[in-house]
């Protein structure tokens, strides 16, 4: 272990889990579920609340740089709700001067009066799921808005005051073809936004479209060149290709997801959240993960207590070069030594063996201070990471 690292070192983000959508969508992996009548805002916020004291108990004191609601779908809740949440954090964590909150949005749910509320509250990022403007594309991917309501959803949040949002896009969608994608992105591109986060659907364990495909996918040599020409395009219009599905415009990167990436800590509470915590001991620094219980009505009732932890564990040292990797060599960038060695607590040194097999290959571009992946690396992820299992 290291023995200059120090939890308190780490930069530290807020995940909050709002889990209830209109509808459930058939390649949705996430911890959502249907609203059945009424969602119970008032004793889930309740809950959310005695959640973050107990996760703070132990947690060590140091700025709050971004809050992230996510879902489900956020935008279902009030602005008195979300500006309760938001009260409770700052009156128990201090925020960053910059600190970035986002709120997802479905721009089935949008709502001018909302959005108002959300940005007064002190929400100043908005991410509106779309997925696609092609209305058959949305009707195959069971969403519940079409391409009018996502382009007013978009001009709802201007309106309100939100000066930096995202767009939520999906590729190789059921029968699209190269030019279908790229009508897509040049729709969004026409609402000048100030993030793009666009990725591949894939069929995802558990879901309806994991037990029933669509029909017609494209095959793995169609959708790289969808996600060739896409990037293409998207550079051309100036948008700075960062990580392996998001582009943004310049100083318009997600910091809560970079945070994530650059293997950050981050609170998660909320019905089936996860969290990351780096702990310093006498003995050096420790990593450790929890989720909590995904069901809202057992969450809720057990929330502020350890009994909320469904899963908690610490990651073991041997573990640590992969988990770190997966996260930073997602990021064009890369990560610097001093990076890797502050925020798993281990030497530049265990990362030697992994990092000379992907030099030799050609999937990375390295020195003594920086590790970066190479065009061959960015292609070819799941090999790159894979080297650093072992």
């Amino acid at each position: 272990m290291s023995t200059g690292a120090a939890a308190a070192d780490i930069p530290l983000a807020l995940y909050v889990h709002l889990p209830w959508c209109m509808r459930k969508c058939p390649y949705c992996d996430f911890n959502s579920h249907a609203v059945r009548s009424r969602i119970p805002e008032v004793e889930y916020v309740d809950a959310l609340i005695r959640d973050l004291d107990f996760e703070l108990r132990d947690s060590e004191p140091r700025p709050l740089g971004s809050i992230f609601f996510g879902g489900g779908t956020p935008s279902l809740f009030s602005v008195k709700s979300i500006a309760r949440i938001l009260d409770a954090a700052s009156a128990r964590l201090r925020f960053a001067d910059d600190i970035e909150i986002t709120l997802e949005a479905n721009p089935g749910t949008a709502d001018e009066q909302n959005f108002a509320g959300y940005r007064s509250a002190g929400v100043n990022r908005m991410s509106i799921g779309v997925q696609s403007f092609d209305d058959r594309h949305l009707k195959a991917l069971g969403r519940i808005h079409g391409r009018e309501e996502a382009m007013r959803a978009f001009d709802m949040a201007r309106t309100a005051g939100f000066d930096n949002l995202n767009l939520d896009l999906m590729f190789a969608l059921p029968n699209q073809s190269v030019q279908g994608a790229e009508d897509d992105l040049n729709t969004a591109l026409s609402l000048f936004p100030e993030h793009l986060s666009w990725y591949h659907l894939t069929m995802e364990p558990n879901t309806e479209f994991a037990l029933r495909p669509p029909e017609n996918l494209p095959d793995n040599d169609a959708s790289a060149d969808i996600h060739d020409a896409g990037c293409a395009l998207l550079s051309a219009a100036g948008f700075d290709h960062y990580e392996t599905s998001a582009f943004s415009r310049s100083d318009c990167q997600c910091l809560h997801n970079v945070n994530y990436w650059q293997f950050g800590d981050y609170l998660g509470i909320g019905a089936g959240a996860h969290a990351k915590r780096s702990v310093h001991t006498d003995d050096g620094l420790h990593v450790q993960r929890r989720a909590r219980h995904k069901h809202p009505k057992t969450y809720m009732t057990v929330a502020g207590s350890s009994d909320a932890i469904q899963e908690q564990r610490d990651v073991f040292a041997s573990e640590l070069p992969f988990e770190f990797c997966m996260n930073a060599l997602r990021l064009h960038q890369g990560f610097s030594r001093a990076q890797f060695e502050q925020r798993s607590g281990l030497s530049f040194a265990a990362l030697g063996a992994p990092l000379e097999q992907a030099r030799m290959r050609g999937l990375i571009e390295s020195d003594e201070l920086e590790v970066r992946p190479s065009e061959l690396g960015r292609r070819y992820q799941n090999r790159l990471f894979e080297l650093f299992l072992s």
